[in-house]
């Protein structure tokens, strides 16, 4: 051969021991991503230090300046050298890896961000004096005294200088800052009861506040509802319902947004581990799972939930940025979750979201056309109101009306409202337009109805409960269908081969590594087997769960609710109106139809008379 073989070397390699540099850089690659990263480690330090005032300063993204201050316990000038080595921490002993009760337990963030940047640390502990040290590059520099009440401050400046290959994979300062953002408002979810501010202090320096939390009061769940509002917005904290659930060990606390509150796309989920911020699968596919009956595919849930158990039932050390977590019964917290938001969704009845009516506002809003027009009074007297509806009775039209009005008496054909309590969740039955929507008047406004929506869940859900009653009819195959499977696939589809026997398909196993499907739901009528089969082992592999039978046989169920339901364009009698409405009020569920839209919106006198006016 003219050409040498390229992996064949001329010279033996030689085996080098890394230096301490070397190996903290390359530890910060897997500690510390872009800006964002530094600030979680840092942050999080604070809070395991006690802290209940957190400050955090950037600038540029978080590319030239990163400062963070807390009221913490402080470190002690001696330990500093020692805080910024390698694997050096006051949060473990080493003993035992799994009762971790902390955020930090590595001790690798301090020596990483020191490799990669310029670090200062200053701090002082009770009883010491401040003091301060460098970092720069990895080298460091000899303790100094220094001026400080309490507490810790860590500055962090231009991040990856000492490795500039990094900067070029960074995004724009709006983008850093923005994740900056997005880590300190799921530290400030974690931890209501202390205060956090984040500052963009680029340019000048002077700085502005990005973000602002007070340290909450009171009990658990109303400091985390405070929390909640100011983080994810007043809108989340008026539509979330909330959630708190035992199971085996395994607590589920948090709150979790009605239907109606759906977003676009999945950033409104948060989920915490033992108060740590995680973008686990296992979870976000529970959380995706509980909602499945009640949003279209383009719809995504909003909550934020927290779980909580002892340490040794969940493995945090999995990942390098501890964002993955991994729990020894994984079955019971995906159960636990699926069980509480349904049982929460169910009790949540008939209502829907705030941001409904709000849209419903916003959509009538009429044009400016001058100078408000100014009422003498906001509302007529009850005296007044009662002779106006005498005078808009059809009596006392025929009496007013005399050339000026014509009264027409309504024929059997057309709607007629009928006598019921106005008081009642969704009012009484005023009349109907356009042939589909029912106008209700309750004690405080009045609602408008969308008939056909809401029949069409009405039905669904009674159907649902059948299907429940009597189980999923199942048909049994001629000839069984034969599916080779790798030995992987067949154990993972035989182990929840009870679970889909409950929806009618059954399967078992059939030699070697092939099963056999003898029977398929009966509603689904011919379906392909090895087709469904894999898609189950798909949906496996990606969240840990399957529901597609489920959702395959509701789909259905769905379609059954949508012809057997209330037509749009026909016409209803008033007692026919109030029993939607009074059935509506009685059925879980009701506030939305089958995907995820509502079916009935809410007005308040207050708003209306907005509308016109009457402020």
């Amino acid at each position: 051969m003219s050409q040498a073989t390229p992996n064949i070397r001329a010279a033996q390699p030689v085996i080098r021991q890394l230096d301490e540099t070397a190996i903290n850089r390359i530890a910060a690659g897997e500690v510390v991503e872009r800006p964002a990263s530094a600030v979680k480690e840092l942050v999080e330090n604070a809070i395991d230090a006690g802290a209940t005032r957190i400050t955090v300063e950037y600038a540029d993204g978080g590319k030239t300046l990163i400062r963070v201050t807390d009221n913490g316990c402080g470190i002690a000038g001696d330990d500093l050298p020692l805080a910024l080595s390698r694997h050096a921490t006051s949060k473990i002993d080493g003993t035992d890896l799994l009762n971790i009760h902390s955020f930090g337990f590595r001790g690798e963030a301090l020596p990483s961000l020191g490799a990669v940047g310029r670090l200062t640390i200053t701090s002082r502990a009770t009883g010491h004096s401040g003091a301060e040290i460098a970092v720069t590059g990895g080298k460091h520099a000899a303790v100094k005294p220094a001026g400080l009440n309490a507490g810790t401050v860590v500055t962090l400046r231009d991040l990856f200088y000492a490795t500039p290959a990094r900067l070029k994979f960074l995004r724009t300062d709006r983008a850093e800052a923005q994740a900056i953002g997005d880590v300190i408002k799921r530290l400030a979810m974690a931890e209501p009861f202390v205060r956090f501010v984040l500052r963009d202090v680029s340019g000048d320096g002077t700085g502005r506040d990005v973000f602002r939390a007070e340290a909450e009061q009171g009990e658990l769940f109303d400091a985390l509802h405070g929390r909640l509002a100011r983080v994810l917005g007043r809108d989340f904290a008026d539509n979330a319902l909330p959630i708190d659930a035992e199971r085996d060990g395994f607590h589920l606390t948090g709150f979790a947004a009605l239907p109606t509150y759906s977003r676009g796309s999945s950033v409104a989920q948060y989920l915490f581990v033992n108060g740590r911020p995680v973008k686990d699968k296992m979870l976000i596919g529970a959380l995706r799972g509980a909602y499945n009956d009640f949003l279209s595919r383009d719809r995504h849930p909003a909550a934020a939930l927290f779980v909580d158990c002892d340490p040794n039932l969940v493995d945090v050390n999995v990942h390098p940025a501890k964002s993955e977590v991994r729990f020894r019964e994984p079955g019971i917290v995906r159960g636990l979750i699926v069980s509480a938001l349904r049982h929460a969704l169910a009790n949540a009845g008939h209502r829907a979201s705030t941001t409904v009516a709000d849209a419903t506002l916003g959509a009538m809003r009429p044009e400016p056309t001058g100078e408000p027009r100014i009422y003498q009074m906001d509302r007529p007297s009850m005296g007044a109101r009662t002779a106006a509806y005498t005078g808009q009775s059809p009596q006392g039209f025929a009496e007013m009306a005399g050339n000026w009005a014509r009264v027409e008496t309504p024929s059997e054909e057309q709607p007629q409202a009928s006598e019921e309590r106005a008081d009642l969740p969704l009012g009484a039955a005023r009349g109907q337009v356009h042939e589909n929507y029912i106008i209700a008047q309750t004690a405080t406004g009045m609602v408008i109805v969308d008939q056909h929506a809401a029949h069409e869940r009405l039905v669904y859900e009674k159907l649902k409960n059948q299907m429940a009653a009597n189980g999923v009819a199942s048909q049994a195959l001629l000839i069984p269908e034969i599916i080779a499977l790798s030995p992987t696939d067949r154990a993972a589809i035989l182990a929840v081969a009870d679970d889909l026997a409950t929806f009618g398909l059954g399967i078992e196993p059939f030699g070697g590594d092939a099963i056999a499907v003898r029977e398929t739901p009966a509603i689904l009528g011919e379906v392909n087997a090895e087709a469904m089969i894999r898609d189950i082992l798909d949906e496996l592999e990606g969240e840990g769960q399957s529901i597609l039978v489920q959702s395959r046989i509701e789909a259905i169920l769905s379609r059954v609710a949508c012809h057997g339901s209330i037509r749009s364009g026909r016409r209803m009698r008033g007692e026919e109106m109030n029993a939607l409405l009074r059935e509506m009020e009685a059925t879980p569920h009701s506030g939305q139809c089958n995907h995820g839209r509502p079916t009935y919106v809410e007005l308040k006198l207050t708003d209306i008379e907005r509308l016109f006016g009457r402020t």
